[in-house]
């Protein structure tokens, strides 16, 4: 057997490439844990072994442990190893420490025999993808590919870099490849379920998570995106039986620790949300979702200050994230400074779809501002809130400037989309088609290239084109995003009967979903369907809070219309004290006042709304 030969200065080639018994890096770990057991037995019954010492670093790769790979492709080396053979997995093992740069340098500081070019070429390729150089990473790739065109966990790697690069379909034929070369690679079938996700919905995932576990049912990494995947869809116990199972295996895992501050702020545990977050010591600092649950923790614990300043830094890369804004906000005028809170909401006031919290918020820091004028035109706002299509884009000044970039490179999104943008504010619709369909027609497995095609049809009325364009986008990714793109387009080309179709799949795929509830309770109200409307409402209440008028409005007329005058009564005194100029939730809340006997109170409330109506 070649694992029993040791060769001065010359490793086996079937060990250096595929490894002793093929122990491989997606084997379930407690296999991967014998062997290593095994192995080192192994190596100290001869020191000199280089072969064990190989396989056991291809184990430690497999087990994550950089550190154990580093010291076992050195012992190989120190027992005559040739260096040329052994580069690529000292570099692998750098790479897996997060030091790229080292592992780069691994890889230039001398030959590497040809049989290792394409483990040398996956190595810079997943070096190249952390540090965000999508070109470099896509070459390596190739090479990587093309000399070893069948090994499942490097098609895994390539579709994590399709996907890095918005080539859905990419992803999905990469994946979809690993799973056909090795039917029982648990990363494989945990990446499946992550892209079924996107593309699905969280139910559908949900199978494909199984699937990992079953193969392995130590992965780390399938456990906790599984657990995340059943907390959106509200199954706290199950989710909680997931994380544990991850923390014996990956103790200390930070994104353990946010997951759990996730259900304790759910529970409204915010103490205990705290804590967790703070356990993760820095590690996800930089992810959104870590920074706009932090700035929530901290503002109900009366932390506003540093609310704000979590809200801020989430800003700093995301300057159109609106929750954030909301966020900000609240925690600059909870702090006694109403100039910062009228700065951090102006954004979303300024739009013509702003909501009616964010205006009434607005109205109450400008009257605290003294401004008494725009107090009472966003008490207007509020009032009457009209929710039509986003403001428009505002008209760049160098306009000229920007076509004529995208002019020049068609097919380059850094210089297309500002000009699609352009176009559209200028009024040039059928030109943004042009340009967003070119862009299209490259990118067909990227689903934002589809959206920007949709929202360009859209504003120039056509469509006809901008159903087919979400469709494809829909196609690609089922979110939030296309799913309620493509049920405004198929109502607005007069197919309620789709749209309303499209809204309920969201619902289906996506029941965390705010807005597919908010929908479908319309839905649900237009046809009469008052049980289902109070039941989408709710869980809309349940998840923003009793904020909405909208929402307690529409469960007001609900409730009424089912005979219930005590449930909709304090519903339509809550919506009236959130907006106490809007004639419309006068009127019906003197009209549930009347039939409760309080005549004086609702001819008051029907004066008022009379007055304010003239």
């Amino acid at each position: 057997m070649i694992c029993r030969r040791f060769w001065a200065g010359v490793l086996p080639l079937a060990v250096m490439l595929a490894g002793c018994d093929g122990a491989r890096p997606e084997a379930p770990r407690q296999m991967l844990e014998d062997r290593r057991i095994a192995l080192h037995d192994a190596i100290a019954d001869n020191p000199q072994a280089i072969a064990e010492r190989i396989q056991l670093a291809r184990v430690a790769f497999g087990l994550g442990d950089g550190v154990a790979a580093e010291a076992a492709v050195k012992g190989a080396i120190d027992a005559g190893g040739k260096e040329a053979a052994l580069r690529p997995l000292l570099a692998r093992a750098y790479a897996m420490q997060g030091d790229g740069s080292r592992a780069l340098q691994t890889l230039d500081a001398g030959p590497i025999i040809p049989e290792m070019i394409g483990e040398a070429a996956w190595v810079a390729g997943n070096v190249h993808l952390a540090n965000g150089d999508i070109g470099a990473a896509r070459e390596a790739y190739d090479r990587a590919v093309n000399e070893l065109p069948r090994d499942a966990a490097l098609w895994v790697d390539v579709a994590r870099f399709r996907d890095a690069n918005a080539d859905t379909l990419g992803a999905r034929d990469a994946i979809d490849y690993a799973i056909e070369l090795d039917k029982n690679n648990s990363p494989a079938l945990a990446y499946k379920a992550s892209l079924i996700r996107t593309e699905q919905g969280l139910n559908a995932a949900l199978p494909w998570y199984d699937a990992a576990l079953v193969a392995d049912p130590d992965n780390a990494g399938a456990l906790i995106d599984q657990a995340a995947v059943l907390g959106d869809l509200g199954r706290y116990r199950e989710m909680l039986g997931a994380l544990r199972h991850a923390s014996t295996l990956v103790p200390g895992e930070p994104r353990i620790y946010y997951l759990q501050a996730v259900l304790a702020a759910r529970a409204d545990n915010y103490r205990l949300a705290r804590s967790l977050l703070q356990r993760t010591r820095g590690a996800m600092d930089d992810v959104p979702g870590f920074m706009l649950l932090s700035a929530v923790v901290e503002l109900e614990l009366g932390g506003e200050a540093v609310a704000a300043t979590w809200a801020e830094r989430l800003l700093a890369d995301q300057p159109d994230n609106m929750t954030a804004r909301r966020i900000l906000a609240v925690a600059d005028w909870s702090d006694g400074d109403a100039v910062a809170a009228a700065d951090a909401l102006a954004p979303i006031v300024d739009r013509a779809d702003a909501d009616s919290w964010s205006l009434l918020l607005a109205a109450r820091v400008a009257a605290e501002l003294g401004r008494q004028g725009e107090a009472s035109a966003y008490l207007a706002r509020a009032a009457t809130l009209t929710r039509g299509d986003a403001a428009p884009f505002a008209v760049d000044e160098d306009y000229g400037l920007l076509t004529a970039l995208a002019d020049a490179e068609p097919l380059n999104p850094v210089h297309a989309v500002p000009a699609i943008s352009a176009d559209i504010a200028a009024g040039n619709a059928a030109r943004a088609i042009e340009r967003a369909a070119r862009l299209r027609d490259a990118n067909r497995g990227v689903a934002d290239a589809h959206i920007l095609l949709g929202d360009a049809a859209l504003a120039g009325g056509r469509f006809g084109l901008a159903v087919e364009a979400f469709r494809a986008a829909r196609a690609l990714d089922a979110s939030e995003r296309t799913t309620l793109r493509l049920a405004n387009a198929l109502y607005r080309a007069g197919d309620p009967a789709g749209s309303g179709a499209a809204i309920l799949a969201l619902r289906g795929s996506q029941p965390s979903s705010i807005a597919a509830d908010r929908l479908a309770g319309h839905l649900a109200m237009d046809i009469k369907h008052w049980d289902q409307a109070i039941d989408h409402f709710e869980r809309v209440r349940r998840r923003i809070g009793s904020r909405d008028v909208v929402i307690l409005r529409e469960l007001a007329r609900a409730w009424a219309t089912k005979g219930n005058r005590d449930r909709a009564l304090p519903l339509i005194a809550r919506a009236y004290r959130l907006q106490p100029l809007n004639g419309e939730i006068m009127n019906f809340y003197a009209d549930l006042l009347a039939q409760g006997g309080d005549a004086q109170a609702a001819a008051d409330l029907r004066d008022k709304a009379a007055q304010i109506g003239r």
